[in-house]
């Protein structure tokens, strides 16, 4: 057989148990193939899947038809699994799935819309998660893909001076709801409930790989400690806008029963808001693998001042 330049692509993706892993940008994002998650998954398996989770950030996989308690358990192979969200209500019979659903707020919706932000999942707890598995449950016909940045790279490519500027730094991040218009005081009582405010290092290291990564977010980090509030919003915005680079990002067109899993630790995501307006359903489960307390460059832990642990 004549091996074409793409044959050979394919085969070089091969992992040492026979995955097949796709790379889909130059810097985040691959799908999986060659693995089914309804059934056992032997610990080689488990393995590959979490170095791939390590070196592309977030993985993807396709046509995975589980249920509520077969993603649970499939995210139980890579730690503990949390109770579906700190403050908002979880799905029936599974505690530990939070559910997404355009659908829970359609009576409403006409009244505000939540702004959509660059976010790193539950940063406002002590130990945020180390990661988050997401299965497209209703997906509409075309919008609603999610976006994944690399946070590593992002503050790699950070110029000397900021690195060793933010290197030592640390930043509030509190639970809030940030709006676009109208009145949300409905779901910010209800998100808001618990307190959450914890202050963790702006470049935290990555326990599993070393990376120093940029560890803010527009969506809960509110400000910087050392910085004066005009000096911590100008730095907060450069960083915001930088983690934000199209060039360190992967776009995911769902389809039903895909799954994304997240390296929480390294990433921020995106969540899509092209779909509400053309009348489109859009239904997501997502459940949380416990993490550990960041630490930062030099080696300081994060503090909690306000609400407990996630686990």
């Amino acid at each position: 057989m004549t091996i074409t330049s793409e044959t050979a692509n394919v085969d070089e993706s091969r992992s040492e148990v026979g995955l097949d892993i796709r790379p889909m940008s130059g810097y985040i994002g691959a799908e999986i193939f060659g693995i089914d998650l309804t059934g056992p998954i032997e610990p080689q398996v488990v393995a590959e899947v979490r170095a791939a989770l390590l070196k592309w950030k977030v993985v993807f996989f396709r046509d995975q038809h589980i249920t509520p308690a077969q993603q649970i358990a499939f995210g139980r192979l890579f730690g503990q699994v949390t109770p579906g969200h700190p403050t908002l209500p979880t799905l029936e019979g599974h505690p530990e799935v939070f559910p997404l659903d355009s659908r829970a707020y359609a009576d409403v919706s006409s009244e505000y819309q939540v702004r959509s932000l660059w976010h790193t999942d539950v940063t406002f707890v002590h130990n945020p998660p180390m990661g988050s598995i997401l299965r497209g449950v209703v997906i509409p016909p075309y919008g609603g893909d999610t976006q994944w940045t690399n946070l590593a790279v992002a503050y790699e490519t950070l110029s000397k001076p900021i690195r060793d500027l933010i290197d030592g730094l640390h930043a509030v991040h509190v639970n809030q709801i940030i709006l676009e218009r109208g009145d949300g005081s409905k779901l910010q009582k209800m998100f808001t409930r618990t307190s959450y405010e914890t202050v963790h290092p702006v470049v935290r290291v990555h326990p599993e790989t070393g990376e120093r990564v940029l560890f803010v977010s527009p969506n809960f980090t509110q400000r910087i400690v050392e910085l004066s509030n005009t000096e911590s919003q100008q730095v907060l915005d450069l960083l915001f806008s930088h983690l934000a680079t199209p060039a360190f990002t992967v776009r995911f067109r769902w389809q039903p029963d895909s799954i994304a899993f997240w390296d929480n630790r390294a990433t921020a995501h995106l969540v899509p808001t092209d779909y509400g307006h053309l009348g489109f359903d859009r239904v997501m489960h997502r459940i949380t693998i416990a993490g550990d307390v960041p630490v930062g460059v030099d080696g300081s832990r994060s503090e909690s001042r306000e609400g407990e642990s996630f686990a």
